[in-house]
């Protein structure tokens, strides 16, 4: 569906959830993007990609890589809201020995020009843990700015950790692009 050099979204279908499944119950890989480390049956991560395929208001992309054609990761876009042209970004890149290649920077640059010239989004809004700087840094180099923080927001390993909101508007998007 998209692509650049590297890699290509496509669809998350149904035949994804084995996939996905590993992912979601990886605790390095959910520890950067998820509150919950919870684990996760076959038919719960089936019934999770059934309801976000057929949500009006998600698209979900799993990220492929070109040179091996291997599926590294998934790129959403939720909660859209067309009444405000809004909507929340995530991403997972669920293989591990993929982390640190620049491809959620890949994948988030593009389902960022798809939100703003395709789906004519005014605004993308994301939620990072404070301890994640190394996504805090890509995202600001990708334009977003902090908007708040959620203070203490969720519980792990003894600690109270907070989420930081960013966003970034249509306008700075088209601005970064110049």
């Amino acid at each position: 569906m998209f692509e650049t050099n590297n890699i290509k979204l496509r669809k998350v279908t149904e035949s994804d959830a084995e996939i996905y499944n590993k992912w979601r119950n990886d605790t390095d890989v959910m520890y950067s993007t998820s509150p919950e480390l919870d684990q996760y049956t076959l038919d719960d991560t089936r019934q999770f990609i059934s309801f976000v395929t057929s949500s009006q208001n998600s698209k979900s992309y799993m990220i492929e890589t070109k040179d091996d054609n291997k599926t590294v990761g998934i790129v959403s876009l939720i909660n859209i809201n067309n009444k405000d042209r809004s909507a929340e970004c995530i991403i997972d890149i669920g293989e591990k020995d993929k982390w640190g290649q620049g491809i959620g920077k890949e994948a988030f640059n593009l389902i960022m020009e798809y939100s703003f010239k395709e789906l004519n989004l005014h605004r993308l809004t994301l939620r990072v843990f404070s301890y994640n700087k190394r996504a805090i840094g890509l995202y600001e180099k990708l334009g977003f700015k902090p908007e708040g923080v959620m203070r203490e927001a969720f519980y792990r390993s003894g600690e109270w950790h907070d989420i930081h909101v960013m966003g970034i508007l249509k306008k700075e998007y088209l601005n970064m692009e110049k």
